[in-house]
């Protein structure tokens, strides 16, 4: 809102950047939000670790969206454009296909809990099993190839689970491979929220769809009308969630049984509330940005 604020932030993160090594940034624009930086981190926990020590040792507030991968966009004339902002991806006709990254990802966890970690991996997650080697102690290598983007939903959390907190990762960026991929969009109140938006395999687009918006209208504070979520693909609605309004007892003050006179009373409710609802501007709580870290745990299809 303040150009100060990006002024700083960005000596806070130069500041922070001299006691923290794993921390990396550069300047990015996003098209929701304005002016910010592209931050890279160990992993979630080392994000959310980050931002709070920033908002408590500088005194900032942040608004801190979920990440993504970095994809590559084959143009018409043979050019290949690099994008991480899904609302800058080319219209439909302008380019032939979209790539994602692959990693070369390596697991090590206890001979108990291969069985399931293959399975996880191979089913939910779009993996390629590539070997297996004998790590000592009981324990495992296993490696595969599996797409950047699949690690955002849910992975730590269920890798976590599967192998009750005793395996260990490793990865690094191995190709990028021409995919079938969908951005969801996502409206809030009608109005278009592109820092929401999410690029995913098409496959899983329905699915991922519903858990954000619902996600999403937990986030949202209740208002006197009624905000409508709602998550597109091309264009199409295909899936809402709703954040219901409050309603005032206009009836609360009239007695009797004027029956002519209450009618009036709601007729005049409803179409102020139908006015509200075109009119009003819904505040989004930063919280609400992070959404999409929290639907793997909701989403189970």
């Amino acid at each position: 809102e303040d150009p100060q604020d990006y002024e700083n932030l960005r000596k806070a993160i130069e500041r922070f950047k001299l006691n923290d090594a794993a921390f990396t940034f550069e300047p990015d624009n996003s098209s929701a939000l304005g002016f910010g930086f592209r931050c890279g981190f160990l992993g979630l926990l080392h994000m959310e670790i980050v931002v709070e020590r920033l908002e408590d040792e500088y005194d900032l507030d942040i608004i801190a969206t979920a990440p993504n991968a970095i994809y590559e966009i084959l143009m018409n004339d043979g050019t290949v454009k690099k994008i991480t902002d899904p609302a800058k991806i080319p219209p439909e006709g302008s380019y032939t296909e979209i790539r994602e990254p692959y990693v070369d990802l390596t697991i090590m966890t206890p001979n108990g809990a291969m069985g399931d970690i293959v399975n996880f991996i191979q089913n939910e997650k779009r993996g390629e099993f590539v070997s297996t080697e004998n790590a000592g102690k009981s324990r495992v290598a296993l490696h595969f190839k599996m797409p950047m983007g699949e690690m955002i939903f849910d992975f730590f959390d269920k890798m976590k689970a599967i192998s009750h907190g005793y395996a260990s990762m490793d990865y690094e960026i191995a190709e990028y491979r021409k995919s079938d991929l969908s951005v969801v969009g996502i409206l809030i109140n009608k109005e278009p929220v592109e820092a929401l938006d999410i690029i995913v395999h098409s496959s899983k687009a329905f699915n991922v769809a519903k858990a954000l918006v619902e996600s999403i209208a937990e986030n949202i504070p209740r208002h006197q009308f009624e905000i409508p979520i709602q998550a597109t693909v091309k264009g199409k609605i295909i899936a809402r969630a709703t954040v219901k309004g409050f309603r005032k007892d206009v009836l609360a003050k009239c007695y009797g049984g004027d029956v002519t006179r209450k009618m009036k009373l709601l007729k005049k409710q409803k179409e102020g509330k139908k006015k509200m609802k075109m009119l009003g501007n819904v505040e989004i709580p930063k919280e609400a940005f992070l959404s999409l870290l929290s639907i793997g745990k909701e989403n189970k299809n």
